[in-house]
């Protein structure tokens, strides 16, 4: 055990060190928030991967992947599918050129969209934050033989997140995520053979475990498993169409073109990855089923078991390594992207619009302490991982999404549509899991992996509310002016 646990701390010391030193580049506004727009294509691709690759794929995924088998491809594949929509976007994106999603929606629907779509993002991404704690001090008792408690663990990720993101902000976030971006796709591509080999192979797994885990919808996960599939696809998909976190990437990019190129191989990369962990997952679940039936191993630690007991010590320690990268990286770049909100949405929008630049970095850090704090509570008193990403997924991917894209992409929505898009979005969602814990044994069916009211995913009714009436009211209402639109679609100018 000791091993393994040094050589996490030696990785993350190092990272610590490569951070104080990136921290001393952070002058201006720019460099807090968006890297002083200087990333390379290469520094682009290995931050998409690791802002995207988190506990989310480490240990949500793995954990729905130990429970559900092959089906579970339907959550990572919603991500794939976004990704290649975002494609399309990411050059405009890059030369709109500000902050955050806030200045998007401010241009089309006004401030209020603003605010409100602010407020979601930040509930939504807290959450997020507060899950890639919980993971990190899962990661921790698993490494330690439960030496330290989950608890602990959790303090110790989030005490190290927090200080990372403090330091440097994006300058510090993007140039982290170029080593441990690395160390994550060799991990992945040495492991799997290995784990495979261990587990005895398909006909050991077909053995092993139950039939449903082989089949594209799995029977018994859940009342409706098309649903849950399809609404877990639909999830991921609209959550990373939409995420702020990807978007401050482009922003920070040199050029539109090398946004729009680095989005090429982001998808590549986030395929291998995404996919070799289910694979993993899948057959270290043979490897230990008893445990997971009897409820002595929590399937949410299952790529963690395979790093331990099923590879060779060099492999596990990369695989372990990996799992800490996705954690810290994740964890930084969600933890950064509220707090950019805070200072960006209300702070210079409302309170000081001519602050100082180190007043506005000082306050940044302020805020990034408070967040870190509140996303530590809510880890310390979560119960499942995989509920808690897909409500994040669902809330973010409903509320601002769908209005972000319209912004965007078509000239006709309006600004009552989009503002009307976000509010029930979120109300919807928030009023249907609020129900879901109030009255859980009347709305909730036995067994539901992320508590629906009827077993029926919240991404459904949330996208159909906010959707539907963004079409409805733009059609209902009169076209933006001209006026509104020049800004994100500047070829209008010359009309």
């Amino acid at each position: 055990m000791h091993y393994y646990l040094y050589f996490i701390i030696a990785y993350i010391l190092i990272l610590l060190v490569f951070n104080f030193i990136r921290s001393k580049q952070v002058k201006s506004q720019d460099d807090m928030m968006v890297a002083g727009r200087s990333l390379s294509m290469k520094v682009m691709i290995f931050t998409l991967i690791c802002t995207w690759i988190g506990s989310g794929t480490f240990i949500a995924g793995a954990e729905y992947a130990a429970r559900a088998g092959w089906s579970s491809l339907w959550m990572p594949a919603g991500a794939w599918a976004g990704i290649i929509l975002i494609y399309f976007l990411a050059g405009k994106i890059r030369t709109f050129g500000q902050y955050t999603i806030g200045d998007i929606l401010e241009v089309r629907y006004g401030k209020f969209a603003r605010v409100f779509g602010a407020i979601a993002l930040i509930v939504s991404f807290v959450t997020i934050v507060s899950y890639q704690f919980k993971a990190g001090g899962l990661i921790i008792n698993v490494i330690t033989d439960g030496a330290i408690s989950e608890d602990m663990g959790t303090i110790i990720t989030a005490g190290i997140i927090v200080l990372f993101v403090a330091l440097g902000g994006m300058m510090a976030v993007a140039y982290t995520d170029l080593p441990n971006g690395v160390i994550i796709l060799l991990a992945c591509i040495l492991a799997t053979p290995l784990v495979y080999i261990s587990a005895g192979g398909w006909d050991q797994a077909v053995a092993v475990l139950p039939a449903g885990h082989f089949e594209a919808f799995n029977p018994d996960f859940g009342d409706i498993p098309l649903l849950k599939a399809i609404g877990y696809f639909l999830a991921t998909m609209f959550l990373l169409m939409g995420v702020q976190s990807m978007y401050q990437k482009f922003y920070s990019a040199k050029t539109p073109g090398d946004a729009k190129k680095a989005v090429f191989w982001w998808t590549i990369g986030t395929v291998v990855v995404e996919t070799v962990v289910i694979i993993i997952a899948i057959f270290a679940a043979v490897e230990f089923w008893p445990q997971i039936q009897d409820g002595s191993m929590n399937p949410a630690s299952i790529v963690l078991q395979a790093a331990r007991y099923m590879v060779n010590p060099v492999v596990g320690i990369l695989l372990l390594a990996a799992a800490c990268a996705v954690v810290i990286s994740t964890g930084m770049n969600y933890l950064l992207s509220p707090t950019t909100n805070i200072m960006r949405d209300f702070y210079q929008t409302f309170i000081n619009p001519e602050a100082e630049t180190e007043k506005m970095v000082i306050l940044q850090k302020v805020f990034i302490v408070i967040f870190g704090a509140l996303a530590l509570y809510a880890g310390l008193n979560l119960t499942s991982v995989l509920e808690q990403s897909y409500f994040a997924y669902t809330i973010y991917g409903a509320a601002i999404t769908p209005a972000l894209i319209a912004a965007l992409a078509w000239k006709r929505a309006t600004r009552l549509a989009g503002q009307i898009s976000i509010v029930s979005g979120a109300l919807v969602t928030l009023a249907l899991k609020i129900s879901g814990y109030v009255f859980p044994s009347i709305m909730v069916p036995a067994g539901d992996p992320n508590g629906d009211p009827w077993g029926i995913p919240l991404i459904y009714p949330a996208l159909i509310v906010s959707i539907g009436l963004l079409i409805l009211v733009s059609y209902m209402t009169p076209p933006p002016a001209k006026e509104d639109l020049v800004k994100l679609f500047p070829e209008m100018k010359e009309e």
